[in-house]
């Protein structure tokens, strides 16, 4: 039987340098609002790190009328914060501080103006800052930014509701409902307990669990208290003093913080944002969403092939490699024809020069003459272009999807310039002359050489004949004259040999063709990965990148 181990927690240093990474990965890609939150949430940690972290800044929010400023009094022991009824009395955040050395800094970082040093008892509350925030629900805008602002930075935070609006959908959507990865940094108080009799205060506590429950906060601690009657007040302090005393509420903050800014950029990046409890009840599978990068350059190597044919199209591959057999055979029969009508040859245009292609290695043009694209062919190689990267999108959430179609479209522009140069470079050197040329056109000349003696022999003889003088003795093949047979022989020669190397041309015009073609097609595949496909697999990568990060940052 195989031991099941748990998973080790992953640290609060890595959790904050994989959101870090995270944010760096989504920028430009993402919803900019979602990246702002997650990079708010890694700056506003490497200046709480900074700051001191024997502190625990505490602070009570609530709604007008919850007996959250007396409370705030009954904690501290003092008469600080002044007591309304139904308006709210509590303008700016103010601090009470056990131990305030080292805290001046926190409370600057905090923008706490009004401070209050508060004789540290027996209570094990050095240490604490504890802060009287404005009502949430208050008509005045300023007071609801400054709750919402120090929500969203203090290490631990206790909300005092009461038995008339626990229930106040304000509260509920507006901010805890939000806060369901900060249940370890969160207290629930119901105060003014004393209003309800017992079984009321009961049934009242059992409903703000079940509200609770379904705001996603089932492990938060939920106490009754009653300033009047110091009922759970003691108890709220005690609670207080533990994690005061724990001085890790700052450290569970910011991991709350970095778990839900990965939430936030999982949702803009179309991730399941369910949480690990809930995917363990649906037996929901674990693990990133996104492929691996061997599986998905498995995917992408199926549209190498109708890729690099589109492009090669586009890039008149075809019209080059017809080009190249005719210039093979037509600077061939230039090469090795017969020497009297070779220099007809010489006046047809050379196919490879006229698409100014085929020069020496590692002399390529700036530009080739070859043909543009048709808008059929380029209408082809877009469709390829798209299907490559519909392909390599496949089973991706927006807005990554767009991102990897996007970039295999993104160097389009380039392709054009790119494909003309693969194919003046992989051409060069496709004139280059077989060595057995020389040796035809060195016995072309030969023949010819003879061919013209025989002339010459003949017409000497046919002087001496035409001046009637002594007959020259004459060498006979046979019935024929030497000089005949030499210059019949040298011309037939010739032409048979010119034949012959025609014939040779023509197979070594198809075997150069075929062997230009594999290097073209090597080349335009070339192109196709660097501009088309490693795009998309660089973009593919870091799409599987981002969701690993947040699987670490999400804890």
């Amino acid at each position: 039987m195989r031991t099941m181990r748990r998973p080790r927690a992953v640290s609060l240093d890595d959790r904050l340098e994989a959101l870090a990474e995270a944010v760096e990965l989504a920028e430009g890609r993402l919803d900019p609002a979602a990246v702002a939150r997650a990079r708010a949430v890694v700056d506003r940690a490497g200046v709480r790190r900074g700051l001191s972290v024997d502190h625990t800044v505490v602070a009570l929010a609530g709604a007008t009328g919850s007996g959250k400023s007396s409370l705030f009094n009954a904690l501290s022991g003092t008469s600080l914060s002044p007591v309304g009824v139904t308006r709210p009395t509590t303008s700016t955040a103010q601090a009470a501080m056990w131990d305030p050395e080292g805290s001046a800094g926190l409370l600057d970082w905090l923008e706490v103006p009004r401070r209050h040093e508060v004789e540290s008892g027996p209570d094990a509350l050095s240490g604490l800052v504890l802060l009287d925030l404005p009502d949430h629900d208050s008509i005045e805008l300023a007071h609801r930014l400054e709750v919402d602002r120090l929500v969203a930075v203090v290490d631990l935070l206790v909300w005092v509701l009461d038995p008339q609006k626990y229930a106040d959908a304000a509260v509920h959507e507006r901010y805890l409902r939000r806060l369901s990865r900060h249940q370890d940094v969160m207290v629930i108080v119901l105060n003014q307990a004393d209003r309800l009799s017992p079984a009321a205060a009961d049934r009242c506590l059992s409903d703000l669990r079940r509200l609770l429950e379904e705001d996603g906060l089932s492990r938060v601690p939920v106490l009754a208290t009653s300033v009047t009657t110091r009922a759970g007040v003691d108890e709220l302090r005690t609670t207080l003093a533990k994690r005061v005393a724990d001085r890790r509420s700052w450290s569970a903050r910011l991991a709350a913080d970095v778990g839900a800014a990965a939430d936030v950029l999982a949702n803009a990046g179309g991730a399941d944002t369910t949480s690990p409890e809930a995917r363990e009840v649906l037996a929901l599978p674990d693990g990133p969403r996104v492929k691996d990068a061997g599986e998905l350059s498995k995917e992408l190597t199926g549209q190498v092939r109708p890729l690099t044919a589109a492009l090669a199209e586009a890039a008149g591959v075809p019209v080059v490699v017809a080009a190249v057999a005719k210039a093979h055979r037509h600077r061939a029969v230039t090469a090795t024809g017969w020497p009297v009508t070779r220099w007809v040859r010489r006046l047809r245009p050379d196919p490879l020069r006229r698409l100014r292609l085929g020069g020496p290695t590692g002399q390529t043009p700036a530009l080739t003459s070859i043909p543009r694209a048709d808008i059929v062919q380029r209408s082809r190689m877009d469709l390829a272009i798209r299907d490559t990267g519909a392909a390599a999108s496949a089973g991706l959430a927006e807005p990554w999807a767009t991102a990897v179609r996007h970039s295999a479209r993104s160097h389009a522009d380039e392709l054009a310039d790119r494909l003309d140069r693969a194919v003046a470079t992989t051409t060069a050197g496709a004139g280059r002359r077989p060595r057995w040329w020389r040796v035809a056109g060195v016995l072309q000349w030969l023949l010819f050489a003879a061919m013209v003696a025989g002339a010459l022999w003949l017409a000497g003889l046919f002087f001496v004949d035409y001046l009637r003088l002594p007959e020259v003795p004459t060498p006979t093949v046979g019935d024929l004259p030497l000089p005949t047979t030499i210059l019949a022989g040298a011309a037939l020669a010739g032409l048979l040999v010119a034949l012959l190397c025609r014939v040779a041309a023509a197979i070594g015009a198809r075997r150069r063709a075929r062997k230009t073609r594999r290097a073209l097609t090597t080349a335009i595949e070339a192109v196709a990965h660097d501009l088309v496909l490693t795009p998309a697999q660089e973009e593919l990568s870091r799409a599987h990148r981002f969701d690993t990060l947040l699987a670490t940052a999400r804890g």
